[in-house]
């Protein structure tokens, strides 16, 4: 039989534990419903996700309360037509579906990864918790005979001409940026795929975010970690994100007792960033904040051309709490600094 989570559960997770609680059922609609997309990422992140919530709550452990709810997105629909995602439409897609799913009711919370969701969320959802955040780097995947660099430049061993493989507009603007002879070529499909590509030579190179690799077990796949100084890293990179109904008050108390501090401070950040800059889906943006143990927080934020023939990258130091304003002033002053055509 479905356990029924309501008040009176939230209230026993979300206060300090004590032995042996006993809990009173109480309905909610229906056993908790949890959407995502259908790669094998979001599965792995969706089942990580309830494995934590289940762990903080006695009441959840050992009990069948949820459902899994694998939604495919028009964005996930796009990948096997090799069309670009900025041409359709932009990251926004690979939620619409899923936050339909959830002011329809038929399910109960969604889990992103953050930096797919898009930063003005549709009316009646709300970004309720961030988990920890995940390594926010790029990788460098270099093809199975490929020699390694030596040296600080990731790309050194890139030969001339090389072609990569790409989606994603800010990684393929600063690497032309930095090597501007090299070619790239849309890829698109999950994570296996695309590193099964690069095994059979489609591509002399691709990148990755080690995050995803990471949580696949992949992590061995990359060739070399870049530094977020040599590319910043999109925005909330590495960060999962739940999203759940506006007045869904049980389920917002639930999550916020799970919800990692520090990733909300940098989600904030970057976020703001992003709205200011207010760019196309073809608009190379990137957004990385670091904490420092003073509360304090450096922002970085970069603003690109396709071709990489224009490249603007700026910091702002400030205090942690200041995060949002902070990301609004930098993405201001980005957009102010940078060619008109960047935004069209």
């Amino acid at each position: 039989m479905d356990m029924m989570i309501g008040p009176a559960a939230v209230a026993v997770c979300t206060r300090p534990r004590a032995p042996g609680p006993r809990v009173n059922q109480h309905t909610h609609g229906l056993p908790l419903r949890v959407g995502t997309r259908a790669s094998p990422l979001a599965l792995v992140q969706t089942r990580a996700f309830l494995g934590l919530l289940s762990k903080f709550c006695p009441v959840l452990r050992g009990m069948d309360v949820f459902q899994e709810h694998a939604i495919r997105t028009t964005g996930d629909a796009s990948q096997a037509s090799g069309v670009r995602l900025a041409d359709i439409g932009g990251k926004g897609l690979f939620a619409k579906e899923i936050h339909e799913a959830l002011l329809d009711q038929r399910i109960d919370f969604a889990v992103h990864s953050l930096k797919d969701l898009e930063t003005e969320l549709p009316p009646g959802i709300v970004l309720a918790c961030t988990l920890k955040r995940e390594d926010p780097r790029d990788a460098l995947i270099l093809g199975t005979d490929a020699p390694l660099p030596t040296g600080d430049d990731p790309y050194a061993t890139l030969p001339h001409g090389a072609i990569i493989g790409s989606s994603s507009a800010r990684r393929a603007a600063q690497l032309l940026h930095a090597r501007p002879d090299l070619h790239i070529q849309t890829i698109r499909g999950n994570v296996h795929g695309r590193l099964d590509k690069v095994k059979r030579g489609d591509y002399a190179a691709s990148l990755l975010a080690l995050a995803g690799m990471r949580r696949l077990g992949l992590e061995d796949e990359a060739s070399v970690v870049i530094d977020p100084e040599v590319m910043v890293p999109s925005a909330c990179q590495g960060i999962v994100g739940i999203t759940v109904r506006a007045g869904d008050s049980e389920i917002q108390g639930l999550l916020r007792a799970i919800e990692d501090k520090a990733a909300r401070v940098m989600a904030t950040a970057e976020r703001a960033l992003l709205g200011a800059l207010d760019g196309s889906c073809r608009t190379p943006i990137g957004g990385h904040a670091q904490l420092q143990a003073d509360g304090r927080m450096r922002l970085t934020g970069l603003v690109a051309r396709e071709d990489g023939s224009f490249v603007l990258k700026r910091h702002v130091d400030c205090m942690q709490v200041d995060a949002e304003r902070a990301g609004l002033s930098l993405g201001d002053e980005l957009r102010a600094d940078s060619p008109r055509d960047i935004f069209a």
